[in-house]
C-alpha cells in the first residue's frame, strides 16, 4: 500500500483533513468482515487518541467484524477503566468501549506472550555495529499472531505518534511492537544496545542499531499490518501518514525532523526542564533530560522541574534504588556485579545520567542532573542525582535568560534540543 497522508509545518490538521486521509487510505484496503486490532500508545505520548478512536470507528466500524484496541504499555503500569476511557475519549467499562475491547498489554503475565522468532547473534552483531552479539528471542503479545495457530485478527493497525527518541532514534512504527507489546528479552537487549551507543549519539537519528533490530523483530509478526503515523508539534497534530510500516514511518520521521528538533547556536550552562503531568514518575519524566542533553555544555546542569513526581519508577523503582544512576562506563567496569539487573533498567540509568567516563575508580559525568520533584533529597542523593526543593523554583525567573546561558523549556519531553554543527 502506498502512503497516503496530509502534513503541515505551520497549522494543526483539521478533523476534516484527518477523516479524508483515513477514509482514502482504507478505501484501498479490503477490511469487509475482518477482525482488526489497533495498537495505540498509553497516556505518556501526546496524541489525539480520542479523535482517532472516534474516526476509526466511523471509517471502519460498520465494515469490519471486530475493531479492538491494545495499549502498547511496554513495561508501564496497566491502565484501569477510567484511565482507558480518558485515553480513548469515551467511557470504558470492564474493558469495553461500545462494541470494541480496549485492552492493556499485560506484560506482567507470562501467558500474554508467544515466541514468534529469534534474531541470531551474528545478525544482532551486524545490526548493532558490533556493540553486542547475543541471540534475541522475540516474544510478542499473542494477539498479533502465533506461529502454527490461526491469527486472532486479520489486520493489525499501529496508530501512534513519531518523535525523536532516546533509544531508537525516533519513536513510532515498529516500536509499537518492540518494546510496546514485547517480552523482556528483546526489550532488555535493544535498550542496552541503545545505552552502549549512547542516547546523545542516537536521539533524532533515523537509522540506528536499535531501529534496525526493532524492524527485524517486527518482521516476525505473522498478521498483516499497516501504520497510522502521527506527527505532533506541541499538542497540535501536524501530520498524518497511513501506509506500510516502513514507508509511513519514514514519511513521519521526515516531518518530525523538521518540526521536533530545535537547533541552538550555543550550548546552555543551565536548563530548567518543566516536565508535564503526562509523565507521572521519573522513569517516564526522564525524557525531560534526554531531549536536552545534546544542548548542555560540558559541566552544565539540567534541572528536572516536576513537583508532581514523587516516585522514581512505579514498576522498576526497586532496581533503581539498588544500582542508582550512573554513566555507561561505570556499569561496564562492574559488569559481573550488575549483569543480573534487567538491562532495560541499566539503560534507563545511563540515559538519565548522560555521557561521562569512569577511570581509576572515579566516575565523571559530563553534566549534572538535578531533580526538583517530590522525591526526597535523601533518595535523590542515594541514587546519584542532585536535589532542589521545587518550592524554591519560579520557572518564570528562568525565562528570557538565554544570553546568560540559561534556558527554560516549558513542556519538556518531546522536542529535541541539539547544538547546530559548525561549518
Amino acid at each position: 500500500m502506498s502512503v497516503l497522508g496530509s502534513a503541515s509545518a505551520d497549522h494543526r490538521l483539521a478533523e476534516r483533513e484527518v477523516r479524508e486521509v483515513l477514509s482514502g487510505a482504507f478505501s484501498r484496503v479490503d477490511v469487509a468482515g475482518r477482525k482488526v486490532l489497533v495498537i495505540i500508545p498509553d497516556g505518556t505520548r501526546t496524541a489525539p487518541m480520542p479523535l482517532m478512536f472516534r474516526l476509526l470507528g466511523e471509517v471502519l466500524g460498520r465494515r469490519v467484524a471486530r475493531l479492538d484496541y491494545l495499549v502498547a504499555l511496554g513495561t508501564h503500569p496497566p491502565l484501569d477503566d477510567a484511565a482507558l476511557g480518558r485515553l480513548v475519549g469515551t467511557p470504558v467499562s470492564a474493558g469495553l468501549a461500545g462494541a470494541s475491547r480496549v485492552l492493556n498489554h499485560r506484560w506482567d503475565l507470562p501467558e500474554t506472550f508467544a515466541t514468534v522468532g529469534t534474531i541470531p547473534a551474528d545478525e544482532v552483531a551486524q545490526a548493532s555495529d558490533g556493540l553486542l552479539s547475543v541471540d534475541i528471542p522475540v516474544r510478542l503479545n499473542r494477539l498479533v499472531g502465533e506461529p502454527g495457530r490461526a491469527n486472532p485478527y486479520d489486520l493489525v493497525l499501529v496508530c501512534g505518534p513519531v518523535f525523536p527518541h532516546e533509544v531508537a532514534g525516533f519513536s513510532g512504527g515498529a516500536k509499537y511492537f518492540v518494546p510496546g507489546i514485547a517480552g523482556p528479552e528483546v526489550i532488555n537487549v535493544t535498550h542496552w544496545i541503545g545505552a552502549l551507543a549512547t542516547s546523545r549519539r542516537i536521539i533524532g537519528v533515523a537509522d540506528t542499531p536499535v531501529r534496525r533490530l526493532i524492524d527485524r523483530a517486527a518482521s516476525f509478526v505473522p498478521t498483516p499490518s499497516l501504520l497510522i503515523a502521527m506527527v505532533m508539534h506541541g499538542e497540535a497534530l501536524r501530520g498524518l501518514f497511513v501506509g506500510g510500516m516502513g514507508d509511513a514511518w519514514r514519511a513521519a520521521v521526515e516531518l518530525s525532523t523538521e518540526l521536533d528538533i530545535v537547533w541552538v547556536e550555543h550550548p546552555y550552562r543551565r536548563v530548567l526542564s518543566v516536565v508535564p503531568t503526562i509523565y507521572d514518575d521519573l522513569w517516564t519524566g526522564a525524557k525531560g533530560m534526554y531531549k536536552l542533553e545534546p544542548a548542555i555544555e560540558d559541566g552544565g546542569e539540567v534541572v528536572l522541574y516536576a513537583p508532581h513526581i514523587s516516585e522514581v519508577s512505579y514498576v522498576h523503582g526497586g532496581h533503581i534504588d539498588a544500582v542508582g544512576y550512573h554513566v555507561r562506563d561505570y556499569f561496564l567496569a562492574r559488569w559481573e556485579q550488575v549483569r543480573h539487573v534487567p538491562w532495560g533498567v541499566l539503560a534507563h540509568s545511563t540515559h538519565l545520567r548522560g555521557d561521562g567516563s569512569f577511570r581509576d575508580g572515579v566516575e565523571r559525568p559530563r553534566i549534572r542532573v538535578t531533580l526538583a520533584t517530590a522525591i526526597p533529597r535523601e533518595r535523590c542523593e542515594r541514587i546519584g542525582l542532585g536535589y532542589i526543593d521545587p518550592s524554591t523554583i519560579d520557572p518564570e525567573e528562568w525565562a528570557g535568560r538565554e544570553d546568560e546561558g540559561m534556558l527554560l523549556v516549558r513542556r519538556a519531553g518531546e522536542m529535541l534540543y541539539r547544538l547546530r554543527p559548525r561549518d
